[in-house]
């Protein structure tokens, strides 16, 4: 099972701290605070566990007591038993017995300093590791590309195995079912201990020291001190102090400036007001701000007792409608609902978005974007 401690520099916060080196020392003290998502997603992982061990036949444990368990998870985990054997018959190819680690506790002290981790699925044998990280969160679409907490994995993997099998490669995978996202990278294990000695043990020696500068970037999203963190605030009021030219209207240079940081800065400022709220609701006094009882609509203080005095005077109190796409599939089953609705399922254009170049959607045509999209209001998936 899974270490339930945490590294100081441990492999899911490496992008910040290799980019941000002092944070580290910086929100050791914070608390770790378990969120609702962050429970479902250990359920997720030990029913994946669960189901994997018993389709290699190498444990006959019960199924665990799971507290987030339905059908979406059942099927979600089933998914990625199937792409773990497709894993095994492909190192198979090259290796007539490759062994398989589940839920594997992996160090990295050769390149980080007390530093450690959890494998979700190891997959060894000669010519290629592969290292599956399973990902049941809905939120953020994750890359497996230079991906630094699967280089991380990758590396410990390779303490167990490089003397074992001649490895040339690594193969990463996040498996992402939620937002059916499976991300895969290769990477030469040359290419990786070269990343190891020239990027990594520097970075990780002065973020265990807490030396370095604090940079701002999207690598703060996750970090406990995003808040009030004064290098992010200075890098966010830089826009909005930003001396642009005298003239009275941006260039398109000024204008794509602005793009490029302006999710950032609405980010931040929905960080700090939420911060300021929950702080608010401790009994911390804000100058110039007061708490005060938001805007609320009528409700029954009963219905049963309003559908029975309804429907007395001879009225039907009630609606029926058809449940959301996204409702149905989960009462059903994903392979049922497909069966039975999928062929009545119709995906429209849904509407124009301005995103970065790297995007991998495709652009659409600018010409006939206004009248392709004009009378669309709201879609549904």
């Amino acid at each position: 099972m899974a270490a339930t401690n945490h590294a100081l520099l441990g492999p899911s916060s490496s992008k910040r701290w290799i980019n941000c080196t002092p944070s580290a020392r910086l929100t050791e003290t914070y608390e770790d605070r378990e969120s609702v998502f962050a429970a479902e997603g250990t359920d997720a992982h030990a029913l994946c566990e669960y189901k994997l061990r018993k389709v290699l036949g190498v444990a006959n444990e019960p199924m665990p007591e799971l507290q987030f368990h339905d059908q979406e998870m059942e099927e979600s985990a089933n998914a990625y038993v199937s792409y773990i054997m497709e894993l095994v018959e492909e190192a198979k190819k090259n290796c007539k017995d490759p062994i398989v680690l589940i839920e594997q506790y992996l160090n990295f002290e050769k390149y980080v300093p007390e530093a450690f981790g959890t494998g979700d699925c190891l997959v060894a044998g000669d010519k290629t590791l592969y290292v599956i990280d399973f990902k049941y969160g809905r939120g953020v679409l994750v890359d497996a590309k230079e991906n630094t907490q699967m280089m991380l994995y990758a590396l410990g993997a390779l303490e167990l195995f490089d003397c074992i099998y001649d490895i040339d490669k690594v193969h990463m995978t996040i498996y992402q079912p939620r937002l059916s996202n499976i991300s895969t990278c290769e990477i030469s294990k040359e290419e990786l201990y070269k990343w190891a000695n020239d990027v990594l043990i520097p970075k990780a020696q002065m973020a265990y020291k807490g030396e370095g500068e604090y940079h701002c970037g999207e690598w703060c999203q996750f970090c406990k001190a995003k808040t009030t963190c004064r290098e992010r605030a200075n890098f966010n009021l830089a826009l909005a102090t930003d001396d642009f030219a005298k003239p009275p209207l941006l260039t398109d240079e000024e204008v794509e400036d602005v793009l490029a940081r302006i999710d950032a800065l609405v980010t931040w400022a929905t960080d700090i007001k939420d911060y300021a709220f929950n702080e608010a609701l401790k009994g911390k006094k804000w100058k110039g701000w007061k708490l005060v009882a938001g805007r609320s609509n009528r409700k029954y203080s009963d219905e049963t007792a309003v559908a029975v005095a309804v429907q007395a005077i001879g009225i039907d109190p009630f609606e029926k409608k058809l449940l959301t796409i996204t409702e149905l599939q989960k009462k059903m089953g994903k392979a049922k609902f497909e069966a039975v609705v999928g062929k009545y399922i119709i995906k429209p254009e849904g509407k124009p978005t301005l995103v970065v170049e790297t995007d991998k959607r495709p652009e659409i045509k600018v010409n006939s974007a206004k009248n392709d999209f004009k009378n669309i209001d709201n879609m549904e998936d």
